[in-house]
């Protein structure tokens, strides 16, 4: 007997610590000879530099210690998500998903059909053993009528607990898919049609012709309590009725390889086709200072476009930034709310727990966000709020009547353009109010007969700090 070496995979496995040439499957399970099979074809394709394989949760979820290719790890169900972005970002990607029957069939099942709705370049691979078996035996979506798990003790009764999921058939009702096939690693005829079934699949990437789904019938002698032998015997006997072996679609020959990716636009390039015409590249400045600022109010007072409107004077003047919205399912009336930072460094996160400035619409929003101002901040809350919740020590509070305003001068929808002049007139943002007239307009492009109106309403609430600020300055002679 001549034994073959296993290409493919690396030469040891380095799991808890040690290096080893064991999997930490159990004996008689079918995931060894799968990982096998996609090994072998990976490295008879020429594929391993290009290949990527996702494996979710599971009894697989260790792949990754031995395919020796890119690996990547998803949330549980989601490997079509993240393989959906690898499609987006890895044009030239051979790419893999390895799934069992609980994460594909139950958990990720949207995502899977989804997927292979729209023909997403990739191989999925499909553990189907009838059982939860990483978490102890449950009932998955593919276990057999009468058959006994851990949450079916008297047997799966079709009745309450349905019949069992036949992805295979459920997918081939979808025109994208270019190939579907069932098989079975339960003895060496099997193993060998696997075989062909995997490399097909792979061929299928390689070509950049669309969507392969293959199904294995595996064993799980653990979750039988039975040998390997009989472990086998089960998948043929009992599972291979339900679930028949065969191949369900071969468009492979027909299907027609994807036209290779249009040369990609640089940043600069794609600023320069939009609209603004403007993309200055952020600059690191250490002395700047980080300043965090929320928006809030209701729904349709352009408290999420008054932070875009900051963001985009950042961007004008160099800065990093970042805005991050919060929002009700409302369209109107709802809470929302959004966070800006402004930085001369590179941000780490969009979250802002503790702002520097907080300006608020709306009573609630006051109620919910002035305790959270730092100390030596500001708040400016529009004056029909009422301040019955007291602003920590060392917060200013200045009061704006942007809402009267907007009201006086006819355009009830641009109280956030008070807001913003009174960010410019406080200087609290570190911007100039250059660029923040310059961000007004720009928020207005497509509308350019409110331009002017805006502008006007900004110099009407400056005018009115700075009559504000004459009043303080009379009461402090008197």
């Amino acid at each position: 007997m001549t034994l073959k070496k296993t290409v493919g995979m690396y030469e040891s496995f380095i799991r808890s610590g040690r290096a080893t040439r064991s999997t930490h499957y159990c004996a008689g399970c079918g995931h060894g000879i799968i990982h096998k099979l996609i090994a072998e074809a990976m490295h008879e394709l020429g594929l391993q530099d290009r290949a990527i394989i996702i494996g979710p949760i599971g009894c697989s979820v260790f792949g990754y210690y031995y395919w020796d290719c890119a690996n990547l790890s998803a949330a549980h169900g989601r490997a079509p998500a993240a393989g959906t972005a690898v499609n987006r970002l890895r044009r030239d990607a051979a790419l893999a998903l390895y799934q069992g029957d609980g994460d594909l069939g139950a958990i990720g099942f949207n995502h899977t059909f989804q997927a292979a709705s729209r023909g997403e370049h990739m191989a999925v691979f499909f553990i189907n053993n009838a059982t939860y078996g990483m978490t102890g035996g449950q009932m998955a979506p593919t276990t057999l009528i009468g058959d006994r798990t851990m949450t079916t003790p008297y047997g799966r009764d079709p009745l309450t607990d349905g019949y069992p999921l036949h992805v295979c058939e459920v997918l081939n009702q979808l025109k994208a898919p270019v190939y579907i096939e069932r098989v079975s690693v339960a003895d060496t005829p099997r193993i060998m049609r696997a075989r062909r079934a995997v490399r097909k699949a792979f061929e299928i990437q390689r070509d950049g012709k669309g969507y392969a789904f293959i199904e294995f019938l595996s064993p799980c002698p653990t979750t039988l309590s039975c040998d390997a032998v009989q472990a086998a015997r089960f998948c043929i006997d009992r599972m291979e009725p339900e679930f028949p072996l065969g191949c369900l679609r071969d468009n492979s020959a027909a299907a027609v390889s994807r036209a290779p990716r249009k040369k990609s636009v640089s940043v600069d390039e794609f600023f320069k086709r939009s609209d603004s015409g403007q993309a200055p590249t952020a600059e690191v400045d250490r002395g700047f200072a980080e300043r965090h600022i929320k928006f809030a109010g209701f729904g349709g007072q352009g408290v999420l476009s008054l932070g875009i409107c900051v963001a985009e004077a950042a961007r004008l003047e160099r800065r990093f930034t970042t805005w991050f919205p919060t929002y009700g399912p409302e369209q109107r009336g709802g809470a929302a709310a959004c966070s800006v930072i402004i930085s001369g460094a590179q941000i780490g996160s969009p979250v802002v727990d503790s702002p520097h400035v907080l300006v608020c619409m709306n009573q609630p929003s006051y109620e919910r966000f002035a305790a959270t101002v730092r100390s030596g901040g500001t708040i400016i809350v529009d004056s029909t709020v009422q301040l019955d919740v007291k602003a920590p020590d060392g917060v200013n509070v200045f009061r704006m009547p942007a809402i009267d305003l907007s009201l006086k001068f006819g355009c009830p929808k641009s109280a956030n353009t008070g807001m913003l002049a009174a960010l410019a007139r406080l200087g609290v943002t570190g911007l100039s109010e250059e660029h923040l007239l310059a961000a007004l307009d720009s928020s207005f492009r497509r509308k350019p007969e409110l331009m002017e109106t805006n502008r006007m309403l900004f110099r009407e609430a400056q005018i009115w700090m700075d009559k504000q600020k004459e009043c303080s300055k009379e009461r402090l002679k008197t």
